[in-house]
């Protein structure tokens, strides 16, 4: 079973020559924050990532986290020492408001720093990143008070957080939750009712967990419109703020999944625990909403974070493994199974979706990043819009991604991938959460085509669109067919659109992929000759990027009928 080594260079590229790291460096808001040593930076998250944090993660998959009989839950060993290291490094705050006590580095060097962690330890990686559905809420809606009492230590990591929505008969429709609040004389708030598929909702790696519970209050409106946020801690805090004595929200059971077994998916019940309101009562869903665009990047993210996981394994794989023989093979020797023109197929096709993928979400990043940052206010709404369109794509097409290049990985080891012992299965069974949580992939391709698509009369499609032009022919032809289709879905309302809204979002991904690509292809073509020394990772740029635009890319315009097949076509 293959170690994980953080690709560093892979990263560097698509942050500098896809993404525009250079271009983000040049606005005011980070001009003076030190991204000259981003690559510095990045072999450090590395560093911690390869030798510390990956390590725990075949032993976290074989023992999982442990409830007992208290309510407490005990994580795999290893995992409170590597989350020390994690939170001793400051990497909890990276992209976080210095104010209270982040770094404020943009958040695509925060999303880069998050691969290495994520492709290291997916399940161990979700507790940082769970904080930050306290950390969004918290700090675009709480008082100052509140965020002067709970930033600083979920920023800094002492404490992590978590976002308590889902029950037994609300999952999808977050509308129906019954979990009720009752206010206090004092001003605080109890909470009754159960909450289910808590990620990292009860653990031994912090001194204190943060949830963020979505509640109604007494006589609340019905569905979304009706709903609060409070923040109930696991302890509640002293007058000076240090951590007091025990709330009653407690986990009373653990989730048994196929895959991310470190992970504890918790089953919480709140006991009138007390918690206190977020902003005004009745705003939870738009106060929730704050976090979600991040969220919904960072689950693409654990596509590709595991895709390149999955490559990884099984390149060294098929490098190892002997079998059958080539017309040049010595007699009575076998050829290592990387020889084989399917083997290298397979490699090859993992190898280019995951370089799509990553030049996918850093794009994503990078919009955001301008979207909220860059001094021009039509520059900021251009790339504001540029980021909402892309992270349903982001979301749902590298999610489902992650999951094929892993299961490829499982092929290429042949029969030994089936067994658990060397560690490929793990790597599918991991990815296979992704396109289900955050909203389903199904939830993602209806925002896109209900929400995203029709935004400023379809203006930030039509503009990705045509900086698409003349790249490559195969990008001509998957761009047109994008513009047939939304033209198509825009025409067709309703359960027409809702049918094709799923094969659209997989037609977007793949032409977006081929952007990126395209781009990849290029810049590389020109640093190859830049660049002698480095000729041999250039060429293997321009060897997957051509074999996306020429194998991967053409199955986008094929889609085409299954958008504009109607409802009819579902029985």
């Amino acid at each position: 079973m293959s170690t994980y080594n953080a690709p560093l260079d892979d990263i560097s590229f698509a942050l500098r020559h896809i993404a525009g790291l250079e271009e983000l460096a040049e606005l005011p808001a980070w001009s003076d924050i030190g991204l000259d040593h981003t690559e510095d930076l990045l072999a450090e998250a590395g560093r911690l990532a390869s030798e510390v944090i990956a390590p725990t993660n075949r032993i976290g998959d074989q023992t999982g986290s442990v409830l007992d009989d208290n309510g407490d839950v005990t994580t795999p060993e290893g995992f409170q020492q590597a989350y020390q290291q994690l939170i001793k490094g400051g990497w909890t705050g990276v992209s976080a408001d210095p104010e209270h006590g982040g770094t404020g580095f943009p958040l695509l060097v925060d999303v880069a720093i998050q691969e290495m962690i994520t492709s290291a330890n997916m399940a161990f990686s979700l507790c940082p990143m769970l904080s930050q559905s306290a950390i969004g809420p918290i700090g675009a809606h709480g008082s100052d008070e509140q965020k002067r009492r709970w930033l600083p230590q979920l920023i800094g990591g002492a404490w992590t957080g978590t976002m308590l929505l889902t029950e037994p008969q609300a999952g999808s429709d977050v509308g129906a939750l019954t979990t009720r609040a009752e206010p206090q004389a004092d001003g605080t708030y109890r909470l009754w009712g159960q909450k289910i598929f808590i990620t990292w909702g009860e653990h031994d790696m912090a001194e204190n967990i943060v949830h963020c519970v979505l509640a109604r209050t007494p006589g609340a409106p019905a569905g979304t419109r009706g709903i609060s946020l409070f923040i109930v801690p696991k302890f509640l805090l002293e007058p000076n703020g240090e951590v007091g004595r025990r709330n009653t929200i407690r986990c009373i059971g653990l989730e048994h999944k196929i895959g991310i077994h470190a992970s504890p998916t918790c089953v919480m019940e709140l006991d009138g625990a007390i918690g206190e309101l977020v902003g005004d009562e009745h705003q939870g869903m738009g106060q929730m909403f704050t976090m979600m665009n991040k969220a919904r990047l960072l689950v693409g993210l654990e596509g590709l974070a595991l895709a390149e996981r999955a490559y990884q394994q099984a390149a060294a794989f098929a490098a190892e493994r002997r079998q059958g023989r080539r017309p040049d093979t010595e007699s009575g020797a076998q050829t290592p199974i990387n020889q084989h023109p399917d083997v290298r197929r397979m490699l090859l096709d993992m190898r280019a979706r995951t370089e799509a993928m990553r030049g996918l979400l850093y794009l994503n990043a990078a919009a955001a990043d301008q979207g909220l940052r860059h001094p021009d206010p039509e520059h900021r709404q251009r790339a504001q819009q540029r980021a909402e369109l892309l992270t349903p794509v982001s979301k749902a097409w590298c999610s489902d991604q992650g999951v094929e290049v892993a299961s490829v990985g499982i092929q290429v080891h042949g029969g030994m991938g089936f067994v658990e012992e060397t560690g490929a299965a793990q790597h599918w069974r991991d990815s296979r959460i992704a396109p289900i949580y955050e909203g389903t992939n199904g939830i993602q391709a209806i925002d896109l085509i209900g929400r995203k698509l029709p935004m400023d009369n379809g203006a930030p499609l039509a503009a990705l669109l045509e900086e698409m032009a003349g790249l490559d022919k195969n990008l001509d032809q998957a761009a047109a067919a994008v513009a047939e289709a939304a033209r198509w879905l825009g025409d067709h309302p309703g359960d027409d659109a809702l049918a094709g809204a799923t094969p659209f979002l997989q037609m977007l991904g793949l032409t977006v992929g081929g952007w990126v690509m395209a781009r990849v292809e290029a810049a590389a073509g020109g640093l190859k000759s830049a660049e002698p020394e480095q000729a041999d990772f250039w060429r293997a740029k321009q060897v997957s990027s051509r074999f996306y635009l020429d194998q991967i890319l053409p199955t986008a315009p094929a889609l085409l009928p299954a958008v504009t097949s109607g409802a009819s076509a579902l029985g």
